[in-house]
Parts: structure tokens; sequence; C-alpha cells
């Protein structure tokens, strides 16, 4: 008779190998089968990846001199990742930008809106490598109070040259760089909206070059870069002023001298509405933007540490606030809820926030929010029917109009220095701030879009604004195979639409 430890073996036709005993099912595995079925199959798996982990990070830290890292070092590489992050966050925001204002502006320049919220990122990206970078933080904090100069197309590798301390004390100069060209991108990207639907492509983009290599760059030398503003005791913690008014200003300026669209405005004065094709992509839109804003302010502290969730709070908190006050502002004022202002609303109240997110309250945040929410519905009107610019977006009441409110709100509600604290200085130098930009940003601008204007034309011709800016610059269609409205509903043919198709006719 077989012992009982003898192991069964059997043969498989037309193979005389003998197979491989199973030594799960030995009498002396049964202890370690039922430790085993105590156990999860994926928290068994799990013991070798985490033995590997431990034996990289081990050998890690005593690569080289054979020293673990000091605090300051492990301090200064989760710095770095953090920008890192914040700045993928912020530069997602195009993707915002972009569903944002498709939505707003009709089908027919879905393609022409889509097409110069991509681009302009990678111009951007561009010249402020060639030039920009440098004449916002070139010589460093202790250099020329209005001008940055030196370091060109990211060439040098000192730290000191962009104002840097060296690694791990502070950001590599890399990391640095691509956290600012996000923020320098989305000045560009607020002018897009204002000017949508009527501006010829290639204007837009040689007006792209100039905000981003030369306004912003040296505005936010004076408030960023160890300038003047900044010495002055101006305070921008994320860009209200730096960032949106620059953007802003800009903007107002272009959509005026553009003029409206056709069809915006009767021959009595009366404002027509021209409402967006795609309201679901625009919702889209103010969502990313919502989630973006999560780099844009709490990233600005240029470190990982205990104020990055407190920015991320008062960030949340203005937004939410922004959104109810403009949604009940609005339903009060037109006697419906309107979705398009519960977006500009929640987008209000981060612009709002942005200059003052790291030292105001929890309460104060509420507040400073839902005044801009309050302010971009009444803004909205205040520019379409009493100045008469056409914005298609609103891009100028929440950038502008937003932007000057959240950096005078720095000198209200800041907890060190602000009217709440009986302190008057900080306010003054917030009004300063403010000027100051404005008087360097509007003229410089409006040089600009006049020199357009007078050569290149900056206009699209109106045959090509009724039958859309897709085919007229782009030769191609957002939703090409689908039934438009206007085919559905007077059959009319592109180039065929008179002012009143235009209207009554919307793509």
């Amino acid at each position: 008779m077989m012992s009982k430890m003898t192991i069964a073996t059997k043969k498989t036709p037309g193979n005389n190998r003998q197979q491989s005993p199973d030594l799960w099912g030995v009498p002396l595995m049964t202890p370690i089968k039922k430790i085993a079925r105590l156990f999860n199959p994926y928290w068994l798996a799990c013991i070798p990846l985490t033995a590997i982990i431990v034996i990289i990070w081990n050998r890690a830290a005593v690569a080289g001199d054979g020293e673990a890292p000091t605090i300051e070092e492990l301090q200064g590489t989760l710095n770095t990742i953090w920008i890192l992050i914040a700045s993928i966050l912020v530069i997602f925001m195009n993707a915002g930008f972009a569903m944002l204002e498709t939505g707003f502006c009709r089908q027919k320049n879905a393609v022409n809106i889509l097409a110069k919220n991509l681009i302009v990122f990678a111009l951007a990206t561009i010249i402020y490598w060639a030039i920009g970078f440098s004449l916002m933080f070139g010589g460093g904090g202790d250099g020329n109070p209005f001008i940055g100069v030196g370091g060109w197309f990211l060439s040098s590798e000192e730290p000191a040259t962009y104002g840097l301390a060296p690694f791990p004390a502070g950001l590599p100069i890399s990391v640095f760089f691509l956290f600012q060209v996000a923020f320098a991108g989305t000045a560009a990207t607020i002018v897009s909206g204002a000017v949508a639907e009527r501006i010829k492509f290639t204007d837009f983009l040689i007006f792209s070059l100039f905000i981003v290599g030369i306004s912003y760059s040296i505005t936010g030398r004076w408030i960023w870069g160890g300038g003047w503003l900044a010495d002055m005791g101006f305070k921008d913690f994320a860009g209200s002023t730096a960032v949106h008014s620059v953007g802003g200003w800009a903007a107002l300026v272009g959509a005026a001298i553009l003029g409206p669209r056709y069809g915006k405005y009767s021959e009595n004065g009366r404002s027509n509405a021209i409402p967006g094709h795609n309201m679901s992509i625009a919702t889209l839109g103010c969502l990313i933007l919502w989630i973006g804003w999560f780099g844009f302010n709490p990233g600005s502290a240029l470190v990982a540490s205990k104020d990055v969730p407190y920015i991320a709070v008062t960030t949340n908190l203005a937004a939410a606030a922004g959104g109810i006050t403009a949604t009940f502002t609005a339903w009060f004022k037109d006697g419906k809820p309107d979705l398009s202002m519960v977006i500009n609303g929640i987008l209000a109240g981060l612009v709002g926030i942005t200059a003052s997110c790291d030292g105001v309250s929890y309460l104060s945040a509420v507040i400073i929010g839902a005044i801009a929410g309050v302010i971009v519905v009444f803004s909205v009107g205040f520019f379409d029917n009493v100045l008469k610019i056409d914005d298609p977006v609103g891009a100028t009441s929440v950038h502008l109009a937003c932007g000057i409110w959240g950096t005078l709100a720095v000198g209200i509600f800041n907890q060190d220095a602000g009217l709440i604290t009986g302190q008057f200085q900080l306010i003054i130098n917030q009004i300063i701030g403010i000027v100051a930009v404005a008087a360097f940003t509007i003229p410089l601008s409006i040089a600009v879009w006049l020199v357009l204007k007078n050569t290149l034309g900056m206009r699209v011709t109106q045959e090509e604004e009724i039958e859309g800016l897709d085919i007229g610059e782009h030769g191609m269609e957002a939703y090409h195979g689908f039934v438009k409205e206007a085919d559905v509903l007077g059959g009319s043919t592109p180039g065929s639409f008179s002012h009143a198709d235009e209207i009554s006719h919307q793509q």
C-alpha cells in the first residue's frame, strides 16, 4: 500500500512526461492555507510591491553620500511636486475657457473659438519663454523695479537670475517657469471671449503675443517680480489685477474698437440678445475652471504648506457665494433664473477672491464672493446697455469689474492690515496699483489694436460674419452633418442672411 505521503501522478494522453506535484495540496501546507484564507488576495499582492517600494526608497535615500535626505530636501521636493500639479491644473483651465466661450457663442463660430483657445497657450508658452519670463523676473528681486532683464530664452541656470533661491530652499527654475506661463496664457485667453465672433484669427494671434510677451510681463514685474508696486506694499496674491484686470482692460479696449456684432444693436439703440448655442458645454467649462482654480490660488503659495488647504477653502466659499448671489440677483432683476448668470457668478466669485485668498477669514471670503456675484450681473448690463460694448461671454464683467473689486477687497478684509483692522494704508496701496496697471495697459492696448485695425483690418467682412467664422476663417464646421436651425426655420443658404435673418435665425 502506498504511503499517505506518496504524491500521485497522472499521465496526459499523448504525453509521457510526469506532471509536477501539487505542492499546495501537501498536508504540510494546511496551516499556511488557513492563514492565507484570512487575507484578501489583493492585500497579499501588495506585500511584494510594498517591499519593492521600501527597498527603492531606502536606496534613493542613501544614494550618493550615503546619508538620508534632510527635512529641507524633502520639503523642497514636496514643494516642487505640488507646484507641478498646480501648474497642470491651471493649464487645464484652457479647456474650461474653450468650453465656456464656445457654448456662449453661436455654433457657426465654434471652430474659431476652439482654435483660438488652443493655439493661444502654445503662443503664450513660446513668447513667454523667449522674452516674457525675463521681462517679469529677470535680474532677480533686486533688479530694475519697472522691467526685468537677463536670462532670455530661459538660458540661465542660476536661480538668482530669476529671483529664486537655489533648490531645495527655492523652486527649480523649470517648475517656476511652468507655473508662471500657465498664468500668462490666461491673460490672453480672457481677451478671446470679449472679441469673439467677429475678429480676424490672425489679428487675435498677434495681439496675444503682445499681451503675454510685453504688457502682462511688465506689469507682472511690478507686482510679482520685485517691482515698485510690491515694494510699495501692493498685495495681489494670485492675480485679480496681475492677471484678470490686465486681460480685462485689453479685452474691453479691443471690444470697443472692434465694434459690436452685426444685429446686436437695433437702430434705436436697443440691445438684442444673441444667445449661445450650447449651455451644456458652457456649464462644463465653468466646472473645469472652478476645479482649475484650486491650482490657480493655492498654487500661488509656491510651497506645500498648511496654508494651501486654507486657501482652497476660501476660494471655494467665494465661488459658491458668487454663484448664489448672481442667481438670485438676476432672478429678481429679470424675473427668471439665468444659467449664464449662475456661471458668470461662480467665476466672478473666483476672480474676486483671487487677490485676497491667503489673508482673509472664511466669512470675509463669503462676503467677497457674494458681492462679486452681484457686481457681475449689473456690470453685464452696464457694458451692454449703457456703454454699448458687445462682449459675447461677459469677460470684461467677470475679469475686469470683479478683478478690480477683488483687489480692493484685500485692502478692506485683510486680517493683518485691512480696513477691518482700522488701517488705511493698504487700501490706498491697492487703489494706486489698480490705477497704475490701468494707466499702462489701456493706452498700450489701444495703440496695438489701432495698428492692427489700420493695417490688417482686424475685423472679418460682413459676409464672413453672417456665414460664420468657421467657414470664412477655417473652412470647416464644428457640427458638420447636423441640420442647422436656420435651415429648418427659413431655408436660407449660407451667405444670404440679412440683418433680420441674423437676429431671428440664430445659428
